[in-house]
C-alpha cells in the first residue's frame, strides 16, 4: 500500500484577487510549494487538482501529476471528489493525505506525523493545540463516504465530524494559517 498526497489547488481565489496556485511564495508558486511538501514528507505519489486558470498553472509550474476539475467553481468539495476519483483507479493507493494550496505553513514534518498512521481504514487530522486542521489523512475505505458528503467548500468536514478521527498534534512544527488575502502572506 502507498499513500498519495492530494493537493487541492483549483480555486479562483476571489478574496485573494487571483488563483492561489499562481501566488509567488519563496521563489516559486504556492502550488509548487504544496506539491514539494507532499514529496518531502514521503508521499510516494502526489496529485494536484487544478481548475481556475489551469492551463496557466500547468504552463508555469513544475508539478507532478495533475487532474483538472471541470466543476472547480462549485467549491473545494468538487476538487476533493475529483482527486479521490482519479486516485481510486490505482489499487495500490491505500490512503491519501490532503493538503490545501493556501496553507504553506503545513510542513513536511507535520505531514510525516500524520502519515505515520496511514492505513486503508484511517481517518487522521493534524491538531493545533486543541483545534483540528490540516493535513488530513483519509484511508481508502472512507473515500466513497467522503466523496458523497463533499459539497461546496465543506470538503470532508461533515464526514470527519461524524466519524472517529485520530488527531495528531502538529502545532509545534506547523502553522495552519489560511491565506485568504494578499496581506496574509506578510503576517
Amino acid at each position: 500500500m502507498i499513500t498519495a498526497g492530494l493537493v487541492l489547488a483549483a480555486g479562483a481565489g476571489l478574496r485573494y484577487g487571483m488563483a492561489k496556485a499562481l501566488v509567488p511564495y519563496r521563489n516559486r508558486l504556492l502550488v509548487e510549494h504544496a506539491a514539494e511538501t507532499s514529496r518531502r514528507a514521503g508521499c510516494e505519489r502526489t496529485l494536484v487538482v487544478l481548475g481556475a486558470r489551469a492551463e496557466e498553472v500547468v504552463a508555469r509550474a513544475d508539478l507532478p501529476e495533475t487532474v483538472i476539475n471541470p466543476e472547480w467553481a462549485g467549491g473545494m468539495g468538487s476538487s476533493l471528489r475529483a482527486g479521490l476519483a482519479a486516485l481510486s483507479a490505482d489499487p495500490s493507493v491505500g490512503a491519501v493525505v490532503v493538503l490545501l494550496v493556501d496553507m504553506p505553513g503545513v510542513t513536511a514534518e507535520a505531514v510525516r506525523r500524520v502519515l505515520a498512521h496511514a492505513a486503508p481504514d484511517a481517518l487522521v487530522m493534524g491538531g493545533y493545540r486543541g483545534r483540528r486542521g490540516h493535513p488530513v489523512l483519509l484511508g481508502r475505505e472512507h473515500w466513497a463516504g467522503v466523496a458523497a458528503g463533499a459539497t461546496g467548500d465543506r470538503g470532508a468536514r461533515d464526514y470527519l465530524r461524524a466519524h472517529e478521527v485520530l488527531v495528531v498534534e502538529v502545532g509545534d512544527i506547523a502553522d495552519d494559517t489560511d491565506l485568504d488575502r494578499p496581506g496574509d502572506l506578510d503576517a
